[in-house]
């Protein structure tokens, strides 16, 4: 059995249901939709959370919560990426330009932030902008560097 052999079981699909195709085709004139009022009208639906006309429960619940829109967003590199650059490329500081062409970071824009997941194997010198406590003595261990620019 492949895919292009697998067929529908009997009665598992039916014929689309053609409306306003006269009396005699059971769904001429009011085309099942009924004798009147909003829903039997094109174009009408109900809003997402609509409860009858009665408070929706996303209004009768307070609001709650705070969003800090100064929050600095970090990107994070653990010392397990850091293994994956080639021996060759450690001869110079890493940067967030150098970061960005290995695919190590996406965005050099925004700050980046080492953390001390994962062994380094191999002494490093790399620039970012934040770094753990853990990170930095991992990568001193090793016989690399963490300079801070900030």
């Amino acid at each position: 059995m492949e895919l292009h052999n697998l067929q529908k079981p009997e009665g598992s699909t039916s014929p689309r249901k053609r409306v306003g195709r006269g009396p005699s085709s059971g769904w001429g004139k009011t085309c099942g939709r009924g004798e009147g009022g909003y829903k039997s009208r094109s174009g009408s639906r109900k809003r997402r959370g609509f409860e009858g006309g009665q408070m929706p429960l996303h209004r009768r619940l307070p609001k709650f919560g705070f969003t800090n829109i100064f929050k600095t967003e970090y990107t994070i590199i653990n010392l397990d990426k850091l293994n994956k650059i080639e021996e060759t490329d450690l001869s110079e500081t890493l940067t967030k330009e150098i970061l960005k062409s290995k695919k190590i970071i996406s965005d050099i824009k925004l700050p980046v932030k080492l953390l001390g997941n994962g062994e380094l194997s191999k002494a490093v010198k790399i620039e970012v902008d934040k770094a753990s406590q853990s990170a930095i003595e991992k990568v001193k261990a090793a016989g690399g560097e963490v300079i801070l620019l900030n």
